[in-house]
C-alpha cells in the first residue's frame, strides 16, 4: 500500500504494532508526546525505525566513517527527521520528558561518529536535521540565514547566485553540514583573510534544554559565545546561523604545484614553514601530503602538493610569490584565473569543468574507514625530522597529511573572542589521516596503531602544555566522558581543544544545561565537584 507523506502519527502508531516491545515502547511514547506537543503535523516519512527497510541507507546517508557503521556499533532506536524547526523543538521536549538519550546531526564528516553512534549510552534516538536546509541570502545586508541541514556547498552556491563579489569563509569540503561545521570553528581557504566561519556569525537559532527556540538576544551573549566554536551538541540543537558575507573579487586565482622527494620536496616544505604565515593575507597555500607511485614499477614516493587560493589575478599573484616564496617555482602556466564559486569546486577536488550546480547535491567525495588526528605547529619542523616523517608515511598504505597556513586574520583575533583558541603564534595546523577499505579487527588495529605512532613521533615538534587539537577533528584517543564526567577528567581533552576557554565553557554549560541533557563522549561537562 502507498501512503501519503501527509499522513500523521495516529496512523503510524497503528503500523508500529508489529515492532519489538522495547522499540515499540520507546517509539510509541515518543511519538505520542510529539503529537501532543507539535505545532505542525508530523508525516510518516519523518520516522525511520530499525525495522524499516530504509533504516541503514538513512543512517549511512551523511555518515562518512565506516568504523561507526559496523554491525556491533550501537545504532539509534529510530531516526526522527524534523520537517519544521518546531519539530526539533518538540523532539527535545519529549526526549527530556521521557528521559530518552538524544543524538542529533546536520551532516558532514563527524570523525568519531558522535552524532549518530554512542559508545557510552543506549538506547538512544537520532534527530537528523537534513530537511532543515533553507538558505536566505540578503546581499544588501551582507548576510544570510542558513538552516543547519544545508551543506557548505549549498550555502556557497546560493551566495554566488546573488552576487559574484560575495562569499563566506568556511570549509573546503562542500558536503559538510553547516550546523555542526560552525560549532567547531570552520576552517577554509579564506581564513587568513577573514578568519573562521565561526568568526563571521551574526546570530543563531537554537533549541535549548527547555525546548525553547532562542535567538542571540534571547540566549544571551554567553551562550552565543559558547556555540560558536565550543564544539557541537553540548548546549542545544543548532537550527540556523545568520552569517556575515565577505567581499571576494570577481577574478581569483588557484593553483596546485606538486613536489616529490626527488624534486626537492623536503627543502621546499621547510621553506614553506618559514613563510606560509607571513604571506599576503589574500594568499592561502596549504600543503597536501600523500604517498604516490613513481614511474619506476613498484616504487613509491612522498608528494607534497601546494594547493592555493589567491584573492586576485594571476599577474599580481606571481609578483607576490616571486617576492615571498620563489622556491616553489610558480609559473604562469600553473595559475588558473576563475570565479570564487569555481575556486570552491577546485579546492574541494572536483574535476575541472564540473558545473557549480554539483554543490546542490551535497554528496561527499569519500566514505571509508579512517582515523584522524591534529596538531598546531609553532616552530618549523627541521629537515631531518621531515626525512624520518617521510619514512613513516611510506610504511602506511594510504596516509594523508594536510598542513593549513596561519597568519593574517588568524593572528589578529583574540584567543578568547570565541571558544576556538588556536590563534597567534601558530605557523600552521596539521591534519593526519589514515584510511582503509577492509573493516576487520586486524586491519583496523594495524592502521590505528600506525597513526598513533606517527602522532607520538610528532610530539617532539609541537607545543605540549597543552598539546593543541581541533575540535572538528574529534579524537577520542584524547579522552572520553563516562557517565557524568568530572571537570578534571574532561579538562584533559578540553584543554587541548579549547585551552583557557574550557573553564568558561564549563561554567556556561553548568548554567544553561545543569542536568547535562545534551551529552556525548566529548561534550562539555557540568561542574560536579
Amino acid at each position: 500500500m502507498a501512503f501519503s507523506s501527509t499522513m500523521i502519527l495516529p496512523l503510524l502508531l497503528v503500523l508500529l504494532s508489529a515492532f519489538s516491545a522495547t522499540s515499540k515502547s520507546v517509539q510509541e511514547n515518543f511519538m505520542q508526546c510529539l503529537d501532543a506537543n507539535s505545532e505542525h503535523p508530523i508525516p510518516i516519512s519523518a520516522f525511520c525505525s530499525q525495522t524499516n527497510s530504509s533504516f541503514t541507507s538513512v543512517l549511512n546517508s551523511t555518515a562518512q566513517n565506516l568504523r561507526y557503521l559496523m554491525p556491533l556499533v550501537p545504532k539509534p532506536e529510530f531516526i526522527f527527521i524534523p520537517i519544521y524547526e518546531s519539530h526539533a523543538k518538540s523532539a527535545v521536549i519529549c526526549a527530556k520528558r521521557l528521559a530518552i538519550h538524544l543524538r542529533f546531526r546536520s551532516g558532514g564528516h563527524d570523525y568519531e561518529g558522535l552524532s549518530y553512534a554512542s559508545e557510552i549510552e543506549t538506547p538512544f534516538i537520532l534527530i537528523d536535521l537534513i530537511q532543515l536546509r533553507s538558505i536566505n541570502v540578503d546581499i544588501d545586508d551582507n548576510s544570510a540565514w542558513v538552516q543547519a541541514g544545508a551543506t557548505v556547498g549549498e550555502v556557497y552556491y546560493r551566495i554566488s547566485e546573488k552576487s559574484k563579489t560575495h562569499g563566506f569563509p568556511a570549509g573546503l569540503c562542500s558536503s559538510l553540514g553547516i550546523g555542526g561545521h560552525i560549532t567547531g570553528g570552520a576552517y577554509g581557504s579564506m581564513m587568513r583573510k577573514y578568519g573562521l566561519g565561526a568568526d563571521n556569525v551574526l546570530d543563531a537559532r537554537i533549541v535549548d534544554v527547555n525546548g525553547e527556540i532562542l535567538d542571540r538576544a534571547a540566549m544571551g551573549e554567553d551562550l552565543f559565545w559558547a556555540i560558536r566554536g565550543g564544539g557541537g551538541a553540548s548546549f542545544g540543537v543548532i537550527l540556523a546561523w545568520k552569517i556575515k558575507l565577505v567581499a571576494v573579487p570577481e577574478t581569483v586565482t588557484v593553483f596546485t604545484v606538486p613536489k616529490t622527494l626527488e624534486q626537492g620536496a623536503t627543502k621546499i616544505l621547510y621553506r614553506w614553514q618559514q613563510v606560509a604565515d607571513k604571506l599576503d593575507d589574500d594568499l592561502f597555500i596549504r600543503v597536501v601530503i600523500q604517498v604516490t607511485k613513481t614511474s619506476q614499477k613498484g616504487k613509491r614516493t612522498v608528494t607534497t602538493a601546494y594547493n592555493a587560493l589567491y584573492l586576485g589575478d594571476a599577474e599580481r599573484l606571481l609578483q607576490v610569490m616571486d617576492q615571498s616564496f620563489p622556491e616553489l617555482g610558480l609559473a604562469r602556466k600553473d595559475c588558473i584565473e576563475t570565479s570564487w564559486i569555481k575556486s570552491v569546486l577546485y579546492i574541494a577536488g572536483f574535476p575541472s569543468e564540473t558545473p557549480p550546480e554539483v554543490l546542490l547535491e551535497g554528496k561527499s567525495l569519500f566514505k571509508n574507514y579512517f582515523k584522524a588526528k591534529s596538531d598546531f605547529v609553532q616552530q618549523p619542523i627541521p629537515e631531518t625530522a621531515l626525512e624520518r616523517l617521510w619514512e613513516m608515511l611510506l610504511e602506511e598504505e594510504a596516509p594523508l597529511m594536510i598542513w593549513n597556513p596561519y597568519g593574517g586574520m588568524m593572528a589578529n583575533i583574540s584567543d578568547s573572542a570565541i571558544p576556538f583558541p588556536h590563534r597567534k603564534g601558530n605557523l600552521f595546523k596539521i591534519q593526519y589521516v589514515t584510511s582503509w577499505y577492509e573493516g576487520s579487527k586486524d586491519a583496523t588495529r594495524k592502521h590505528m596503531d600506525w597513526i598513533k605512532g606517527l602522532y607520538d613521533y610528532m610530539s617532539a615538534y609541537v607545543p605540549t602544555s597543552p598539546r593543541g587539537a581541533y575540535v572538528n577533528y574529534r579524537d577520542l584517543d584524547l579522552g572520553m566522558n563516562h557517565n557524568n564526567a568530572s571537570y578534571t577528567e574532561a579538562s584533559v581533552w578540553g584543554a587541548m581543544y579549547f585551552k583557557g576557554n574550557f573553564r568558561r565553557l564549563v561554567k556556561i554549560k553548568s548554567e544553561v544545561d545543569p542536568g547535562n541533557f545534551f551529552r556525548h563522549e566529548q561534550s562539555i561537562p557540568v561542574v560536579l565537584e
